[in-house]
């Protein structure tokens, strides 16, 4: 776990043992989004990584093997940051409907601080397609288990299956593609609630006031 960030340490790379080291590796992660967000995984060099990160190329090689390996990192770390996005704002006593319009709406802040996630996930279903399936699996898996815990507190439909959870992941990506990567001009809560009222309206209990 990086003590700075909460983020979890991933399984690709090399875990540093002290505190300068974890600013190392997140200074490294954080300038392998802008180069892979701005280049694209072909592109994108080691030293342009460590250029952006002002660390020495030695300090690449610490960490990681090759771009490859730190492009694997960086998808799981991504995907992490997602995960803790919606994990710090989920309020487990709020309504079922009001936890998925907390959840999208904090994805979508996310996304607009960072952009480059969209090109990079996308890039991982050819650069590395494990990571690519488990970062949608995982997301979906997640959605999935707060969907059944409000079927069962009797707030949503109780025939929800996980084909529900991926339906409305996918609604998600696609707001967040418009409303956090193309263009910002909405705020992200007012775009949750369009999203919410679908929901309302989907998979929501019927007889409930």
């Amino acid at each position: 776990m990086d003590s700075e960030t909460g983020r979890p340490q991933t399984e690709y790379g090399k875990t540093p043992r002290t505190e300068r080291g974890r600013r190392t590796l997140r200074k490294l992660l954080d300038a392998a989004a802008l180069e892979f967000g701005e280049h694209g995984f072909h592109e994108a060099s080691i030293t342009g990584i460590t250029r952006r990160a002002g660390t020495a190329l030695g300090s690449f090689y610490t960490y990681f093997d090759s771009k490859d390996e730190i492009f694997r990192a960086l998808v799981r770390d991504l995907s992490g940051g997602v995960r803790d996005a919606v994990k710090e704002t989920h309020d487990p006593d709020a309504a079922s409907l009001e936890q998925e319009r907390q959840a999208l709406t904090s994805f979508l802040r996310f996304a607009r601080e960072h952009k480059e996630i969209y090109r990079i996930i996308d890039e991982a279903e050819f650069v590395d397609p494990a990571s690519f399936r488990a970062h949608y699996e995982n997301t979906a898996s997640r959605m999935f288990a707060r969907l059944k815990e409000g079927a069962d507190k009797g707030e949503l439909r109780e025939d929800l299956s996980e084909a529900h959870a991926w339906a409305i992941m996918g609604m998600n990506v696609f707001l967040g593609l418009r409303y956090a990567v193309w263009s910002d001009d909405r705020k992200a809560m007012d775009i949750a609630e369009v999203a919410s009222s679908i929901l309302r309206e989907g998979i929501a209990a019927t007889g409930r006031d």
